[in-house]
């Protein structure tokens, strides 16, 4: 964990800024939002996710300003709910990803995996006895507990998760409060991995999706965070509920110190071998240099088949 902090620390961001129907620019080191209400400043440097809605514009040397200080542009959807399109993250290498690719690709490993996810959700050890299938039984129970607990708590009355894509005003407004905190939360968790220098895509209990990896991770955190400051939203707020969740939810993702914890939840699960892994950071020296040269027969560091890299278009190589 260590080597991931020496990147621009991630876990110190403040969270998430949904932008829509604006103009971006750069302003000095970092960028700034114009819209009907003037001109304002955003710190990029304290931001991890920037996401950008309908009708809003940005420049390229907004785009360079937000990479250059690792915060996430996201092309998103109206409230944020679907994501279309993002920036890269905070490192250049590959290590993470080869490895987390390793682990999907291994049924044993990948297993492995899947029950650690789901301890973490379960915040305890589970019945090594349990089968998969057992275990998403007690995931299904566990949810909708979560949403009944907090129907009672708040008052506030739940049918069931209903939401649809092509039609988002007909859900009631704890279903809109919901769809709109997970948006933030996937936003976020995206953010996140990529940042660390995983894939979004590779997943252990989601697959064939762009974003299994950021569903699996943000399933973590949701009946913790989520689905209480959905009800209590739809309890208080009779008008505006996703901007009113937004705001919730970035209040709640800074007391339970969100930022800090996702890479290293990310790290614990995929540890299955009880080892820890780290990235190698000469890479983010140079973005532009090409990274190292495999060799079936060759020794990386830990046997990984990383030999050294030769540019050869320079005569000293």
């Amino acid at each position: 964990m260590d080597d991931l902090h020496r990147l621009p620390r991630f876990e110190d961001s403040l969270g998430y800024l949904y932008v829509e129907n604006a103009r971006i620019d750069q302003h000095e080191m970092s960028v700034a939002v114009h819209d009907q209400d003037g001109f304002t400043p955003v710190p990029a440097a304290a931001l991890a996710v920037l996401m950008l809605g309908p009708g809003t514009r940005i420049t390229h040397a907004a785009v360079k300003a937000l990479a250059d200080n690792n915060c996430l542009a996201a092309w998103v959807g109206q409230e944020g709910v679907r994501m279309y399109a993002h920036s890269t993250g905070g490192t250049r290498s590959a290590r993470l990803l080869l490895r987390q690719a390793a682990l999907a690709l291994d049924p044993d490993q990948r297993l492995a995996v899947v029950r650690r996810m789901y301890e973490k959700r379960f915040g305890g050890r589970l019945d090594p006895g349990l089968t998969l299938q057992q275990i998403r039984g007690k995931e299904g129970v566990r949810v909708r507990e979560a949403y009944a607990k907090a129907s009672l708590a708040t008052s506030v009355p739940w049918q069931g998760r209903f939401y649809q894509r092509g039609n988002w005003g007909a859900a009631d407004p704890v279903n809109r409060a919901l769809s709109a905190g997970n948006a933030c939360l996937y936003g976020l968790t995206h953010a996140a991995i990529l940042s660390a220098g995983y894939s979004p895509a590779i997943g252990f209990i989601h697959t064939g999706k762009q974003l299994s990896f950021v569903y699996d991770v943000a399933d973590f955190y949701k009946v913790e965070l989520i689905v209480p400051a959905a009800f209590e939203v739809a309890a208080t707020v009779l008008t505006d509920v996703e901007r009113n969740m937004r705001i919730a939810c970035r209040d709640r993702f800074g007391h339970s110190r969100l930022l800090g914890r996702i890479i290293e939840d990310i790290q614990d699960v995929l540890n299955v071998e009880g080892r820890p892994v780290r990235i190698d950071e000469s890479f983010d020296e140079d973005g532009a240099a090409p990274g190292a040269l495999w060799d079936p027969d060759g020794g990386g560091e830990e046997g990984d088949g990383l030999s050294g890299g030769r540019n050869y278009g320079d005569p000293d190589s």
